[in-house]
């Protein structure tokens, strides 16, 4: 026995050892990128590469552009952020206001040019270590466009196959537009912060871009410009290096810097974008980050791959087998316009494509577009009212407090209530944990998004406003209460939008279902299972299949359309075909839904009822009508309840088809909380106070609902 307690606690003795003379592995560094394709399998090679050499762990987080920046702000403040993030400098006042980065003069040694630093800097310190430098230019095919190009009108002018564009780009783009701006004399922002996008200069632009359009696609976005130039249907592009990641090795491609507008006598000046790696405020004091940055933008290796596999124009050097196209790229930089740093670049783009989509459609004259783009920018930036007095909101939630305690007192005094207090003991032993699970991931929630719509103003530096989000909100932020983005509009849109999805959802699945009950009917599961597909497929993947459908010029629906006859529409042009081009999204999502409760309840029918009915002579109309309605609605209630919810808060459908275009009109309450908080300045408490308000409605609809069904059923 005294053996076997010597051998344990020798091996016990022995582990302990092991554990605390090991040598600590190194804590990962954590990266987060918005790369695809080449830049991506650039980054991770590196990365690897590193790693292995430096016995140190790189974890890499890619994430959606889009979203990328209201990532880093919820997950830096609170610790949960990575050590650097790579991202344009644009962007970089934006996170040292929120004190998202740290000074990066550390790791900045390097042969960098000042075009490249002069644009990472916030009151002279560095906040950023250039990575690469990005502009558009003109990326054309040599088999199809002209050998000299002297001019963009030029260009537009040149003879071309029968079915070939001599250009293509994203007209629709204000970043794009940008060149065409600059061209003229304008600018998108001013110094002083101010939106820059009005006067002649700018009405100009849009004149130019309007007149370009009339030869060029129609509604052209990324994905189609990319299909037509590699489809040989586009002579020319305006694009950046990453598109280069996009085209197969067969195509005889040349890049060539933006020529000039022969209207101007000026070369189109495209935006010039230096990509960063920035440090997090907790990044910056591991010095291993430090060095892993420093070697990830000097090194001679590091640049080579990032060069030649992540085609990128590197920003110290040129890296070792820089290809003839990347150096293109950087030829194009040097006239290039470095894109304004200021915070309030970030509400620029919105009022500005707006505007420019505007024009391009002819819904508006240039000067008009741009004088309600500045208004929508300055409405936006506009600064939080001064703080109220704190005593109406603690009387608010004083009362509430009260009330509530009133009510428990009032349960408690109730006859019984203890004695089903103790023989409901043992239940509660298997619903605490779903209770405490519910109050984490719903009431907390709710606690904090209420807490967050008193404030206004950023993370880091919030301002108490008390109930003037909300005020703001119920008086259309001083407009008409019908007015373009007010409450009440989008409230009649969402409603709109609501009962239509429900009616469609309903009508159909309840028809489908009734088809598909028929028991003489062949291939039954065979149609269920096709019928269903609908519903599994994830629904951002059918909006934007759906989305390409309805494209003007190339969407199968038009060309539905086209073979029967009529003239082509342009389905988001206008409020009532942009609506209608959701709801047929959506209902392709919804009603297999319904089909599904509908079937689940035609079997709970039982068949003598149906065939008293037979006997006594009713027709099948009636037998529907009569019988079968009445036994579905305790189904079908619940289901359209349910239904009624997911469509008023259907997000994904409404972001993907439409956008909310035109000009914001189809959005719904949901979508234009999503505006409020990530397009709009990141106002948090004013969109928090539209979510607050959301959940009121629905609250409030679902409890006046059941009060109804109770006093029916009562009756």
């Amino acid at each position: 026995m005294m053996t076997r307690l010597l051998r344990f606690a020798c091996f016990c003795v022995s582990l302990l050892v092991l554990v605390t003379c090991a040598p600590a592995e190194k804590a990962p560094i954590f990266v987060w990128h918005a790369y695809r394709g080449n830049e991506a399998k650039a980054l991770e090679q590196l990365s690897q590469d590193y790693g292995r050499a430096h016995g140190v762990r790189i974890e890499l987080l890619a994430l959606p552009y889009s979203a990328y920046a209201s990532k880093l702000e919820a997950a830096i403040p609170h610790g949960h952020g990575p050590d650097v993030f790579i991202d344009a400098h644009e962007r970089l006042a934006s996170y040292h206001r929120n004190h998202l980065v740290a000074p990066a003069t550390a790791a900045a040694a390097g042969d960098f040019d000042a075009s490249v630093l002069d644009p990472l800097r916030v009151d002279g310190t560095l906040y950023g270590v250039p990575l690469a430098s990005k502009c558009l230019a003109l990326i054309v095919n040599e088999d199809l466009a002209p050998k000299s190009i002297a001019s963009m009108e030029g260009l537009l002018e040149s003879p071309m196959p029968q079915g070939v564009y001599p250009l293509a780009y994203e007209a629709q783009s204000a970043y794009a537009h940008a060149a065409i701006l600059h061209a003229w004399g304008g600018q998108m922002l001013r110094p002083d912060g101010s939106f820059g996008m009005v006067g002649p200069e700018a009405e100009a632009s849009l004149e130019t871009a309007k007149a370009w359009s009339a030869k060029l696609a129609k509604e052209p976005d990324a994905a189609l410009v990319t299909q037509l130039f590699t489809s040989g249907k586009a002579a020319a592009v305006i694009s950046g290096p990453w598109f280069l990641a996009d085209l197969g090795g067969t195509m005889k491609v040349k890049v060539l810097p933006l020529p000039m507008l022969a209207a101007t006598g000026k070369p189109l000046r495209p935006f010039l974008t230096v990509e960063a790696a920035m440090l997090t405020p907790d990044g910056a004091k591991r010095s291993e980050v430090q060095d892993f940055v420093h070697w990830l933008a000097t090194d001679a290796e590091a640049l080579r791959v990032r060069s030649t596999v992540g085609k990128q124009v590197v920003a110290s050097g040129g890296g070792g087998g820089e290809s003839e196209t990347t150096r293109a790229f950087r030829d194009a930089a040097k006239g290039a316009m470095p894109m304004p740093t200021l915070p309030t670049m970030r509400s620029t783009w919105v009022p500005a494509e707006q505007a420019l989509r505007k024009a391009l459609r002819g819904d508006a004259s240039p000067h008009d577009a741009l004088e309600e783009a500045k208004a929508r920018f300055i409405d936006a930036i506009r600064p939080p009212p001064p703080p109220p007095p704190k005593t109406p909101l603690l009387l608010v939630m004083g009362a509430a407090l009260l009330l509530l305690t009133f009510r428990i007192v009032q349960r408690v005094r109730e006859p019984g209530f203890r004695a089903e207090l103790r023989a409901s003991k043992p239940a509660y032993k298997y619903v605490t944990h779903a209770a405490v699970i519910v109050f984490a991931l719903v009431v907390l929630p709710l606690i904090a998004g209420t807490a967050t719509s008193f404030f206004a103003g950023t993370r880091s530096d919030p301002t108490y406003v008390g109930f003037a989000n909300y005020a703001a909100i119920l008086t259309a932020r001083g407009g008409d209460l019908l007015g373009h983005g007010s409450f009440y509009l989008t409230l009649l849109v969402t409603i709109l939008w609501t009962v239509l999805n429900v009616f469609f959802h309903v009508g159909i699945g309840m028809a489908l279902a009734l088809l598909l009950s028929r028991e003489k009917l062949r291939l039954r599961p065979l149609y269920r299972t096709l019928l269903i597909l609908p519903w599994a497929v994830p629904s951002y993947v059918t909006a934007l299949s759906w989305k390409g459908m309805f494209h003007r010029q190339f969407g199968a629906i038009n060309a539905i359309l086209a073979a029967l006859g009529a003239e082509p529409i342009s389905w988001f042009a206008k409020f009532s075909t942009a609506l209608a081009a959701n709801v047929a999204t959506n209902v392709w999502l919804g009603f297999p839904f319904m089909m599904v409760v509908t079937m689940g309840a035609l079997t709970s029918i039982p068949k003598e009822v149906l065939e008293a009915a037979e006997v006594d002579g009713a027709t099948p109309w009636q037998v529907f009508w009569r019988v079968k309605f009445p036994l579905l609605k305790p189904s079908l209630l619940p289901a359209v309840a349910l239904g009624a919810v997911w469509t008023f808060n259907m997000f994904n459908v409404v972001f993907l088809v439409s956008g909310g275009e035109p000009d914001e009109s189809t959005d719904i309450l949901v979508s234009a909380a999503y505006r409020w908080a990530f397009t709009r300045d990141a106002q948090l408490g004013y969109a928090a106070a539209y979510a607050v308000m959301i959940f009121m409605l629905l609250f409030g609809t679902s409890r006046i609902m059941e009060w109804f069904g109770e006093k029916r059923e009562g009756k």
